[in-house]
Order: structure tokens, then sequence, then C-alpha cells
């Protein structure tokens, strides 16, 4: 079975999907079956018998030209997005902005006068918004980014800072409703990363009920870069993998 950690795997575009390394799971990935939810985000379909009833495993896959990503979880829903750190906007970013983000998100990157470090943010932004509609297994269309602000609040001092700002301490990944800035939703959990300084990755999982979904408790994550039959190897905690945001344990 898996750890209880949550397992993330990085491998380049055009690899063989075979997203199943360091979990000592002692099923067949070719028995593995699928579905699809009802706005279509896949899923395991355990065949469960007398003999064998495994905790739900949850997983979720993002892609770019040059990288492949996937998370995989047990218990818990997990939403992961990958976006390219130079990836350029064609429209005028607080146009885009203003079209499907929120007034504070719009806000935050108005304040922004360096267009360089505007970008950087507008694509962090938009890459934990991407995590958090597909963990929750809706997708874009069904739950607009605009319904929701993404804040970061530094743990230390619990004031909300932007996600590029200098705050040292840890800082916890916030959801907010976008129709009630009081309405903040704790059950869930963030990571901001960069991944081997050419990435941003943003996963989002359900807290863990069992450790009592505390704000402050750690997500804790392994991280392996994978290229199929050529290298596999844990980044976790190296120079490869940079925490952004999130309170996370390696």
């Amino acid at each position: 079975m898996l750890s209880e950690k949550f397992l993330c795997c990085f491998a380049p575009s055009g690899s063989p999907a075979t997203f199943f390394p360091k979990t000592n799971c002692q099923m067949n990935p070719k028995s593995l079956k699928f579905r699809k939810n009802i706005y279509g985000k896949p899923e395991v379909e355990w065949q469960n018998d007398d003999k064998f009833s495994p905790p739900p495993l949850h997983f979720n896959i993002s892609h770019t030209s040059s990288m492949i990503a996937c998370g995989v979880t047990v218990n818990m829903p997990i939403g992961i997005d990958v976006e390219e750190k130079q990836r350029r906007i064609k429209n005028n970013i607080i146009s885009f902005a203003r079209r499907y983000f929120s007034p504070h998100d719009v806000k935050l990157l108005t304040a922004i006068s360096d267009p360089e470090v505007q970008r950087e943010e507008f694509i962090k932004l938009w890459t934990l918004k991407e995590a958090y509609v597909k963990a929750l297994g809706k997708g874009f269309s069904a739950m607009p980014f605009k319904t929701f602000t993404i804040r970061f609040r530094a743990t230390a001092v619990g004031d909300f800072h932007p996600c590029g700002s200098s705050v040292s301490e840890p800082s916890e990944v916030i959801v907010e409703s976008s129709d009630d800035s009081t309405n903040l939703t704790s059950n869930w959990q963030f990571a901001l990363l960069d991944v081997a300084d050419s990435h941003y990755a943003a996963i989002c999982t359900e807290k863990d009920t069992s450790v009592g979904g505390e704000a402050n408790t750690p997500m804790k994550l392994t991280v392996w870069k994978t290229i199929p039959f050529v290298e596999d190897v844990c980044v976790s905690g190296t120079a490869a993998l940079r925490v952004l945001g999130g309170i996370i344990e390696q």
C-alpha cells in the first residue's frame, strides 16, 4: 500500500506513463480500472472483494510541453497543476485577470509594478487555482476562478501577504470565497513549488481528518523525478525543489 505521505512524480513530457514508483503497492498497475466523475475527472475504480479491500486511491495528472506531473494520495482527493515559469501570456495580464480572477486577485496583480514579477505572480495564482478546482473534482467550467481567492498567510503572525513577498516564515495558503471574505475554506491544504527552476507546481489535497485538520498541520510530501527506465530519484529536500508556499514536511 501507499504510505500516508503524498507522492508526486515529475517526468519529461512524452515519457511512458508509469507513475507507480516507490509506493510498495502489491497491485499490478495493469489491473487498475478507471472511471470518470460527473465532471470528467478520472478516478481509480477498485474491484473490492472479501480478500482485498484497499483504501481509496486518488490521483491527478498535469502536463506542459516539457513536463508531466502526477500526484497520488490515499483516502483524500488531490489536484495538481504544473506550468512553465517562462510561459508567456498573449493578452494583457490585468485585462486577462479581470476576466477570470476575483477582484482581490486583480488588486494584488495591479499593485505589482514590475511586468516580469506581475507575470510570475499571475502564473502562480493560476497554478494554485487550477490545482484547487481539480482537487474538488470539478475543473474550470464548473468552478470559475472568479468565485474564489487564493491568499497567503504567514503562520507566525497570522496576517496575509502576496505570494511574491519576502516573508521568510512558512506561509499557509488559504481559499477565500469571493462573495464572503470571512468565509475561509479550511479543509484544504496547498503546496506551491519551484521545480528544477523551470516550472511552478501546485498541489491541493483535502486535510487529513485523522490528525484533526489543524491549520498548521504540514503536508507530508515526497517528490520524485522520474524518467521511466532511465532515472528515478527522490528530489524532496534538494536544490531541485523549492517550496514557495504551504506548510510542507518532506
